[in-house]
């Protein structure tokens, strides 16, 4: 038989442990120990863009990377990829600096009043010099978004662990990485800028480029064998399998309710829990709605990944983009949407699919051109059971859970991997066409701008919040399409978050900086910023936080040897204390207490030995005291006794009695007394034994 115990541990561990065993009524097979060394729980920020994350928590012995997010923002610094020759970018000026000290008439452009770099665009990666990225012992990815830096942390930085992610994250995280590959690939530059990045020049150079950050650590795009390398070291999970690491502590993926297969994630060991939320939606998308209840009874959340656009409505925007969209149609121009491979495109698909024979505009063609269009189209139908309970009953009736589907069937939408090919000898006009990508840097939209930009009759709605649209139109100015603004973001927004935050009542809230503050361009606006008691503990880039805890338990397991040599002694009603020598066998983050091994008989001597050798003397444990000494009868007892000036002074710990005639001191703390008494030891004996009458000794 097991017993539960409390058990006082010290910080350092010795081979032989003693220790104060308090044994309740239940009956278990653990020991419950409570530490004096606090368990220490650390937070590296290792990215500056709040939904795009790179956390690193080191918890219980463990080094955790929470998503790897890119920052694919730093392509607006950059001149588009034309698919054909662009004479108008082509013949763009050079830019020299007014005194011609500086001239980069070859790295940088100007087109309306601004400066591009002509080169490859390049991407913002995660900080690497915070900490030793090889320490990373697994890496947890909430959605494929939060993904597409993997091959830069699992092929430049000595990693050797092991990803986890659900499938779909897996599965369309690799679509978007083989697409932005493609993107790059096929259009290669045949030199690199460099010079620009040199900090004495950058600081000379006109804004934006100017207030660029961190310019040295972008980096070009990964290659296909990185993005395949990078990927096999993913490990598939299941919402709700709980994942064991190293025996410290255990994760679990739970739906965040955003996107396909996206993950909120709970860290905890036996006793702290840590919730990481990130890319989460309450509204009713495609995806399996958001699992709310395990969030519960967390020591520390983990928030990030809010809505970018907080003031912006996706039902309104939705609608916005319909009626955009049908004018424009009706006027005899083309629509260019320019969008990710997967997500919201799924669900402006399905909406168009309702509005379009509403609105007569039923003939209109979609064209949906990328590089994987035909994978992701397909592979959104096959994941049924990623998807919310609605769509995941047409499956069994049996139907296609998305309508595009019957679009495709009836050639209402149309997909192919590029321009080139087929597109050009089936394509009409007027239609609307769904690419890639979104900042207009590269991709097949970079063409459709060039060759519908110079006419009023066509629109271009942005739906993607990532970018800037007034920064990703830059480089076409002057522009002559129409641009409308159609931002789609379902993720949390601060009430519905606040609202979250009060159900699931975590002790402490950690978010990024920019959650803790109104947004510059509305300082008014204090609902669009986290209100919380006590106040969210805020990070930025390359910032270290200590993660607070209130527990400070571990789990210790008792053999049952052990546990039957116990003798409890009751030292109140229900309360039974006993003490145990034994050692304590650490391995693999379990700890076991087992029995001090006998020691070895000594085999017989044929040899005579001139002194025979003593086996050591064990002797028993000293009784341990518990209980606390009071004042009043304290004094009492000292006045009995013929200590009469007795001057009391009160501390911030508990008292200090000062024995005038004696010159003694007597300290009265809560977890200890000391008595100060030089030279007269039958006097400070017989103190000792005052206070030891006020104490029970196990």
């Amino acid at each position: 038989m097991k017993l539960c115990f409390c058990v006082c541990v010290c910080a350092c561990v010795c081979a032989c442990l003693c220790v104060c065993v308090c044994v309740c009524a239940c009956v278990c097979a653990c020991l419950c120990v409570f530490c004096v060394c606090v368990c220490v729980c650390v937070q590296y920020c290792l990215s500056g863009h709040p939904t795009l994350p790179c956390n690193v928590l080191k918890f219980k012995s463990t080094t955790i990377m929470l998503d790897c997010g890119l920052d694919t923002t730093a392509a607006l610094y950059f001149l588009p990829l034309p698919l054909v020759h662009s004479p108008r970018l082509s013949k763009l000026p050079g830019w020299v600096s007014k005194d011609g000290a500086i001239n980069l008439e070859k790295e940088l452009k100007e087109c309306s009043g601004r400066v591009f770099v002509d080169s490859q665009p390049e991407f913002c990666l995660p900080e690497k010099e915070l900490l030793d990225l090889s320490t990373i012992d697994v890496i947890l990815i909430s959605n494929y978004h939060c993904m597409m830096a993997l091959p830069y942390i699992t092929e430049h930085t000595g990693f050797t662990g092991t990803v986890y992610a659900t499938e779909p994250t897996l599965q369309i995280g690799r679509l978007l990485m083989e697409e932005l590959v493609a993107f790059m690939e096929r259009v290669p530059k045949a030199h690199a800028a460099t010079c620009w990045k040199n900090k004495e020049i950058q600081r000379l150079l006109p804004g934006p480029l100017k207030d660029a950050v961190d310019v040295w650590s972008w980096r070009k795009c990964y290659s296909m064998q990185e993005v395949n390398s990078a990927l096999s070291k993913v490990q598939l999970v299941g919402y709700s399998q709980k994942v064991e690491l190293f025996g410290a502590v255990q994760v679990t993926p739970l739906s965040s309710g955003y996107s396909l297969g996206s993950s909120n994630w709970i860290i905890q060991s036996h006793y702290e829990k840590v919730s990481y939320v990130s890319g989460s939606s309450l509204l009713t998308t495609h995806p399996q709605p958001m699992e709310q209840s395990s969030l519960k009874n967390s020591d520390v959340l983990i928030l990030t990944g809010l809505t970018q656009i907080p003031t912006a409505n996706p039902d309104g925007m939705l609608g916005e983009f319909c009626s955009n969209l049908s004018m424009t149609i009706r006027a005899g121009g083309n629509v260019l949407v320019p969008c990710y491979s997967s997500g919201v495109i799924y669900d402006l698909l399905e909406c168009l699919y309702q509005f379009m024979d509403s609105a007569n505009l039923g003939s209109t063609p979609f064209y949906f051109i990328s590089p994987v269009a035909n994978s992701s189209l397909e592979f959104s139908q096959i994941f049924a059971e990623w998807l919310c309970q609605n769509k995941q009953s047409k499956v069994y009736l049996p139907e296609p859970p998305f309508p595009h589907a019957e679009l495709i069937q009836t050639n209402k939408l149309k997909h192919y991997p590029s321009i080139h090919g087929d597109f050009s000898s089936e394509f009409r006009q007027p239609c609307v066409v769904f690419t890639g990508h979104p900042s207009l840097r590269f991709g097949d939209v970079v063409h459709f701008m060039e060759l519908w930009g110079k006419s009023s009759l066509n629109t271009i709605i942005f739906t993607e919040p990532d970018f800037s649209y007034l920064d990703a139109l830059a480089p076409y100015q002057p522009l002559a399409m129409k641009c409308v603004y159609c931002p789609i973001d379902t993720r949390l927004n601060f009430h519905q978050v606040t609202k979250l935050l009060k159900d699931i009542q975590p002790l402490h809230v950690v978010c990024p900086e920019p959650y803790t503050q109104p947004p510059p361009a509305q300082p008014h606006r204090s609902d669009l910023m986290l209100e919380l008691q006590p106040p969210p503990m805020a990070y930025r880039r390359c910032s270290v936080l200590g993660l607070p805890f209130r527990r400070r338990y571990e789990r210790i397991h008792l053999l049952p040897e052990l546990a039957r040599s116990l003798v409890p002694s009751e030292i109140k009603a229900g309360v039974s204390v006993a003490t145990v020598s034994a050692v304590l066998q650490s391995k693999d983050n379990k700890h076991v207490l087992q029995p001090v091994p006998k020691p070895a008989p000594v085999p017989p001597s044929k040899k005579r030995k001139r002194v025979m050798e003593e086996p050591p003397e064990v002797l028993n444990p000293k009784p341990l005291l518990s209980g606390a000494v009071p004042l009043e009868p304290f004094l009492a007892m000292l006045h009995k006794n013929g200590i009469t000036e007795v001057k009391v002074e009160e501390t911030a710990d508990g008292h200090i009695l000062h024995l005038q005639t004696e010159d003694v001191l007597i300290q009265l703390e809560e977890d200890a007394t000391h008595i100060i008494c030089d030279n007269n030891e039958p006097l400070r004996t017989a103190l000792r034994d005052l206070v030891l009458r006020f104490l029970q000794k196990l």
